[in-house]
Parts: structure tokens; sequence; C-alpha cells
């Protein structure tokens, strides 16, 4: 059983891309209702709302923000800093983010090691608590792997953050969504899940190729620890 009681949490989502409607897809599936939001506004998002149907609806992020029990954002990491910051206070935020320089520009504290991505969110919402996940797995996977609890291919995903009742609400939200979950530490070692690392994309198969490859938590937990920083 999970401690996420389906009829009573709402999914907010600060942008709505691949990984957002495929996290707002198995919320709705899994019962909970879900707010999407995008850069472009709640218009665009009129047809993913009605395939998603009646637990679902279209908001700005603001209002998606402040509806959210649990708040996923999901925006490119160049626009981290457009994430409103009043309506996330107090909440928990699970950070999608990856770094690509030749997309998000370059960060000078994610270059030389003394930051990683999930810092650099939490920095920009004081008040939140901001759980790395999602961002080490294909969202094509994500849709594909989710398994029932007690599945004997039950696939795990890791988070890292800093405060432990946060990390409990993500572990049991991700439960409800088919997902066992690999606790990686604080947000500090959150550059153990990023790209070009054992436990991105890699564990579940390979990019662009269906189906994907379940990965239990053992299998998660040796990708973790093989991880090396890229920065002396």
């Amino acid at each position: 059983m999970t401690g996420v009681p389906a009829d009573m949490t709402t999914i907010g989502l600060i942008g709505s891309g691949n990984i957002g409607s495929t996290v707002a897809r198995l919320a709705v599936a899994a019962g909970h209702d879900v707010v999407l939001s995008n850069s472009r506004g709640p218009q665009t998002l009129q047809d993913l709302v009605a395939e998603l149907g009646p637990k679902a609806r279209a908001a700005t992020t603001e209002e998606a923000a402040a509806a959210g029990d649990i708040v996923v954002v999901t925006v490119p990491l160049r626009a981290y800093r457009e994430v409103p910051v009043a309506p996330l206070a107090g909440k928990v935020v699970i950070d999608t983010n990856n770094y690509y320089p030749e997309r998000d520009g370059v960060f000078a504290e994610l270059e030389d090691g003394s930051g990683t991505t999930g810092e650099l969110l939490q920095k920009h919402l004081p008040e939140a608590r901001v759980v790395k996940g999602f961002n080490n797995i294909w969202f094509e996977h994500l849709r594909t792997l989710a398994r029932s609890a007690g599945s004997a291919d039950r696939t795990a995903l890791p988070i890292a953050g800093d405060d432990a009742a946060a990390k409990q609400a993500v572990t049991e939200l991700f439960d409800s969504l088919g997902f066992d979950t690999v606790d990686a530490g604080p947000l500090a070692e959150n550059w153990r899940t990023q790209r070009d690392t054992p436990v991105y994309v890699t564990p579940y198969g390979a990019y662009g190729v269906l189906p994907g490859t379940p990965a239990s938590a053992q299998v998660v937990r040796e990708a973790l620890a093989e991880a090396k920083p890229t920065t002396a």
C-alpha cells in the first residue's frame, strides 16, 4: 500500500513536454488529479487534457504550483529561474532537469562540480523541498516500465534530496505510479544520476528502443556506485 492516497493527492506540473505528459498519464492512471502547465499557456494543453480526462486540467504555471500537493518541475534547465517561487514555499518539488550546455548555456558551478542541478533549483526555491527524480530515464521507458507493487520485474528510479520527509513523499508517489526508488543521497550527490553516468538511460534499455528493460533496485544501486565525478 502506498502512503499517498490517490484520491487526496494533486500533482502539479510545471512543464508538460515528454516527461511531464508521461508523468501526467501515469498519475491519472493511478488515480491522482493533475494540473498541467507550460510556458505557452493553458490553451495549448487542451488536447492533452482531453486525452487525460476529468482528473486533469490546464492552468498557468503559478496556478499549477499552487494547486499541487507535489509539484513536478520539468522545464529545460536554462529556464529554471522562471519557475514561480512563492506558491512553492513549503511544498515537495520534484526536479527532472538535466544539464545540456549546448541547449542551456554554460553554468560555471555545474562545469566545475561545485554544484548540482538539484542544488540550483533548491537555491531558486529556498522554502521548497526539492527532490531530484525522473531525470535519468527516457520518457518512453518511463511510460512502459511502470508495474504494480510486488511485481517481480518492477523498475527502480533514483532520487536525491536534502529533506527526508520530502523523499518519503516522493517514494510513496513513485510507488503509486509503478516504480520502486533508490535513495542516491542529498542533492549534492545528484550528479550521480546526471547525463553520461552509468544510471542515465542505459539500465532501462537503449535510447529510442522499445520495449524497455526493467531495472531493479540492485541494478540502480550498483550503477549509482559506479558513477565518477567528471571534474577534479
